[in-house]
C-alpha cells in the first residue's frame, strides 16, 4: 500500500512556489462590466467636482489652508521619522521595482507576460493622465504658496493631483486586480486601499500636497484601476506578439546551428615509395650498412633434456670437477666389468 508523506505547512509553501508545467486555465481575467461602468462613472465625477471646487476657490480651499496651518508635522512631531520611510510607498521608483520584481515571478511560474504588460500599462496611463493633469493646471504646494485663501491654480507647480497618492493607488491596487483567486483579490484591494491612504495622509502631515491634491490623486488612481479591462484586448494582442516572436527567434536559432559532421574514418596509411636514393645499388647498399644485423639464433642440439641433466656452463667452461665415471653426452657407456 502507498503511503502519501505529510506535508508540513513550510513544504506545502514551498510547493506553491514551484514552477507550473504549463500555463493555468482558471486565470480569471478582468471584464468590464456593468457594476464596473457605473463606478467608474461615479469616479469620474468625483474627479471632475474636485477640480471644479478647486478652480472656483470654494470651501475646498479654504479646508486646505486650514489644514496646512494646523501643521501636523508640528503637532504631532514624534512620528515624523515613521512618517518620512511610509511615503516611500508612493514613490513610483521604489515600489514599481518591488511590485514588477513580484509580478516577475508570477510570469515565470505562469508561463505568461501577463502581469508585466498590465504593470506596464497601468503605469503608462498613470504617467499620462496624472502628468497631463499635473502640468495643465500648475497648482503650487502648501510650502511654495503666494496668497494666503487663493487656489494657487496656473501658477507653474505640479502639485495637483498627488503623484504619491495616485501611484500608490495604481501600483499596490495592481496586485488585487491580478490576483488569482476572489479570495485574494479582496484581501489585497483592502491592503491596497489602507496603503494609499497612509500615503496620501502622510503627505499631507509632511505639508508637501493639499487635502485636495490628495482627494484628486485617489480618484485619479482609481479611474486608471477601473479603466483597465478595456485595455485587456490589447494586452492580450501583445502577448500573442511577444510570444510569437519568441518562437520565431527560437526557430531561427534552431535553423543556423551548426550541422554535426559526419562520423571520421581512421586514415589509411599508404605504404611510401622508395627515393631514387633507394633505388640505385649505391642507395641499396648504404641502407643496408646503416641497418643494425639481426643477432644468430642458436637452437640447442639433441634431445630436449630435464633440468637435472643439464650442465651449467659458463664462459670458463663448466664448473663440476671431472669425473672418472661421467662419460659424456650422446656416448654409449662401456660395460663395467663384474666382480667373480
Amino acid at each position: 500500500m502507498r503511503i502519501e508523506p505529510n506535508l508540513t505547512r513550510l513544504d506545502r509553501v514551498f510547493t506553491r512556489l514551484d514552477r507550473e508545467p504549463e500555463r493555468p486555465a482558471h486565470i480569471d481575467v478582468p471584464r468590464m462590466t456593468r457594476h464596473r461602468v457605473v463606478l467608474f462613472g461615479s469616479t469620474l465625477a468625483f474627479y471632475a467636482a474636485i477640480v471644479w471646487l478647486v478652480v472656483t476657490t470654494s470651501w475646498l480651499v479654504r479646508l486646505d489652508w486650514q489644514v496646512m496651518f494646523f501643521r501636523p508635522y508640528q503637532q504631532w512631531a514624534q512620528i515624523h521619522w515613521f512618517v518620512d520611510y511610509y511615503v516611500v510607498l508612493g514613490q513610483r521608483g521604489p515600489t514599481a521595482v518591488m511590485v514588477a520584481a513580484w509580478l516577475g515571478w508570477r510570469s515565470w511560474r505562469q508561463h505568461t507576460v501577463r502581469p508585466l504588460l498590465t504593470l506596464g500599462a497601468s503605469l503608462l496611463l498613470l504617467n499620462i493622465t496624472v502628468g497631463a493633469a499635473k502640468i495643465g493646471m500648475g497648482r503650487l504646494g502648501p510650502h511654495y504658496a503666494t496668497v494666503i485663501g487663493s487656489n494657487e491654480m496656473g501658477l507653474g507647480g505640479d502639485i495637483f493631483p498627488s503623484g504619491h497618492t495616485a501611484n500608490a493607488v495604481v501600483t499596490w491596487g495592481i496586485l488585487a486586480y491580478l490576483a488569482s483567486t476572489p479570495r485574494a483579490r479582496r484581501w489585497l484591494s483592502a491592503l491596497s486601499a489602507l496603503t494609499s491612504l497612509g500615503v496620501g495622509m502622510s503627505t499631507v502631515y509632511l505639508g508637501t500636497h493639499w487635502l485636495s491634491d490628495v482627494l484628486l490623486g485617489w480618484a485619479a488612481g482609481l479611474l486608471i484601476l477601473l479603466a483597465l479591462p478595456w485595455c485587456e484586448p490589447l494586452i492580450a494582442r501583445a502577448e500573442t506578439g511577444l510570444f510569437d516572436l519568441r518562437d520565431r527567434w527560437r526557430a531561427r536559432r534552431a535553423g543556423t546551428a551548426p550541422v554535426p559532421a559526419a562520423p571520421v574514418t581512421p586514415p589509411v596509411l599508404v605504404p611510401s615509395r622508395p627515393s631514387a636514393q633507394d633505388e640505385t645499388p649505391a642507395g641499396r647498399a648504404a641502407a643496408s650498412t646503416s641497418r643494425s644485423p639481426r643477432a644468430p639464433v642458436y637452437l640447442a642440439p639433441g634431445p630436449h633434456t630435464t633440468r637435472a641433466e643439464r650442465t651449467p656452463v659458463t664462459p670458463a667452461g663448466s664448473r663440476r670437477p671431472p669425473h672418472a665415471d661421467r662419460v659424456a653426452r650422446g656416448t654409449t657407456p662401456a660395460a663395467r666389468p663384474t666382480g667373480g
